[in-house]
C-alpha cells in the first residue's frame, strides 16, 4: 500500500469535513493526504498499538465542523485490532459514543459513521461488539457496519443480518466510501464485469455473491446503479483472461470514466491486466484502480476514488481542472505502487526478513524495487522516492513518490 503528499490545491468540495480513520494503515489514512478532510494528528496513532480513544475524543471536542466521518472502532476501542481484544464493558463503550453525540449537538454537524463486525475467530468479545452496534441511536445521518474477512465458518454474515442498519463486506475502504457519500452523492454508476458469469458467485472473504456486494457498496456510497448514461463505469475484473478485461475497459470508456476493481486475486493485482493497461496507455486514463485488498476493499476503493477524482465528476463539483487532474493522477500513482508492493515487494521481503521489519529491510526492498518499471501518468513519470513500514510488518508499505514531467516529444 502507499501514501502520497499533495501540493496545496484550490478545491470546491465542501469545507469543514472531519475524518477519524480506523487506524493509520495506508488504506485508512490515505484520505488524510488528499486535502479534502481534517484528520487527528497522526502522532496520536501508534501503529499496531492503535490510538488512545480519549485522545481522539479530546481532539474532537476542540474541532468545529459541518460533517464528520468517523470510525466507531477507533473512537470506542482504539482501532480495528483493539476492537477484537478490548475488554471494555458495554456501558463504557456507550459512554464514549455519548461524547460524540454531545459534539454533534454542539456543532449541529452531520455524522456519518461505520463500525466493523470483527474477523473470526480473532474477536474475543463479539457479543459486546454486536451489542454496541445494535444500540447506535445517536442521530447519525448515516451509519453502516462492514464485516471483516468472512471466510468459510465465519459467523459475520449471520451476525450482520441481526442488525437494524446497513451491512456489507469490507472494512478498510469504508472511510473512503463514506467520503464519497458525503462529498459527491448521487453518482450514476454502471457496473461492467469482465466475466458476467462471476457476478452471482460468492467471493472469497466477502461471504455473499459478488453482485450483492456491489449493490450494497453502491448503496453505502450513495451512488445510483444505472444501465445507461452513467457518470462512472465500475469495471469489476474477476480474472482469467486479461485481454477480456482490457476490452471491457475499452467498452466502458465509450460511456464514461472507468474505475477498475481488480478482484482476480486477494491482496494482489493481476500483472497481465495492469501490464496491458500500461502498455496501451489506458492506465493513465482510468478514473481509478484498486487491487490491494479483498474484493470488497478493492470495489470500495475504486468506486470512492473514481467518484471523487474522475475529472468530469470532480469538475462538476466545482473544482478546477488542474486540481482534478492532480488528484486523479496521484491516486493512480498510489494504486500502482500498491500493486507493485503486492506483486513483487511483499513476497521479496517476506523471503528475506523476519518481522518486525526494520528500516534496514525497508531500504533493501526499496533498492530492489527501484529497477521495476513504473507508468507514465498525465502529470509525469511515476518515480518512487521512499518506503517505510508503518506497522513494521510486510502486509502494507507506505510509499513516497513524485511525478516527474516528461518531454512528450521523447515518448
Amino acid at each position: 500500500m502507499g501514501l502520497l503528499c499533495l501540493l496545496p490545491l484550490a478545491w470546491a468540495y465542501p469545507e469543514g469535513v472531519i475524518y477519524i480513520p480506523l487506524d493509520n494503515r495506508p488504506p485508512n489514512w490515505s484520505p488524510c493526504t488528499w486535502q479534502l478532510v481534517d484528520c487527528p494528528p497522526r502522532t496520536l496513532y501508534q501503529g499496531r498499538d492503535g490510538v488512545n480513544p480519549q485522545d481522539l475524543l479530546n481532539w474532537l471536542q476542540e474541532q468545529p465542523g459541518r460533517t464528520l466521518i468517523v470510525s466507531l472502532d477507533a473512537l470506542v476501542y482504539g482501532g480495528l485490532v483493539q476492537s477484537r481484544s478490548s475488554t471494555l464493558a458495554l456501558h463504557e463503550a456507550l459512554d464514549r459514543l455519548e461524547v460524540l453525540s454531545r459534539w454533534r449537538e454542539r456543532t449541529n454537524a452531520q455524522v456519518l459513521a461505520f463500525g466493523v463486525i470483527p474477523r473470526h475467530p480473532d474477536a474475543t468479545n463479539r457479543e459486546r461488539n454486536l451489542a454496541l452496534l445494535r444500540n447506535l441511536g445517536y442521530g447519525f445521518v448515516y451509519v453502516e457496519v462492514p464485516w471483516d474477512d468472512a471466510l468459510p465458518g465465519s459467523p459475520a454474515v449471520a451476525e450482520a443480518a441481526t442488525l437494524p442498519i446497513p451491512t456489507r463486506p469490507g472494512a478498510d475502504e469504508a472511510g473512503q466510501v463514506l467520503l464519497l457519500r458525503a462529498l459527491n452523492p448521487g453518482v450514476r454508476v454502471r457496473v461492467l464485469y469482465d466475466n458476467p458469469q462471476a457476478a452471482p458467485q460468492v467471493t472469497r472473504y466477502d461471504g455473499i455473491p459478488l453482485q450483492e456486494s456491489v449493490a450494497r457498496l453502491l448503496a453505502s456510497a450513495g451512488a445510483v446503479l444505472v444501465d445507461s448514461r452513467p457518470d462512472l463505469v465500475l469495471m469489476v475484473y474477476t480474472g482469467g483472461d486479461p485481454r477480456r478485461g482490457v476490452l471491457t475497459v475499452l467498452r466502458g470508456l465509450r460511456e464514461a470514466p472507468v474505475a477498475v476493481a481488480d478482484i482476480a486475486r486477494v491482496n494482489r493485482g493481476d500483472a497481465s491486466l495492469i501490464g496491458y493497461l500500461v502498455a496501451l496507455d489506458l492506465y493513465r486514463d482510468l478514473a481509478a484502480y484498486a487491487a490491494w485488498g479483498t474484493p470488497a476493499n478493492n470495489l470500495g476503493t475504486a468506486l470512492a476514488q473514481g467518484g471523487l477524482f474522475a475529472v468530469s465528476l470532480c469538475q462538476k463539483a466545482g473544482n478546477p481542472p488542474t486540481a482534478c487532474e492532480e488528484w486523479r493522477s496521484r491516486a493512480l500513482a498510489q494504486a500502482y505502487l500498491e500493486f507493485l508492493w503486492g506483486e513483487i515487494g511483499r513476497p521479496w521481503v517476506r523471503a528475506r526478513f523476519p518481522e518486525p521489519l526494520t528500516e534496514e529491510a525497508a531500504r533493501y526492498v526499496f533498492e530492489h524495487l527501484q529497477s521495476e518499471p513504473t507508468p507514465h501518468l498525465r502529470l509525469g513519470q511515476l518515480q518512487p522516492t521512499g518506503l517505510i513500514f508503518p506497522w513494521r510488518r510486510s502486509f502494507e508499505a507506505e510509499w513516497q513518490f513524485r511525478l516527474e514531467p516528461v518531454d512528450q516529444t521523447q515518448r
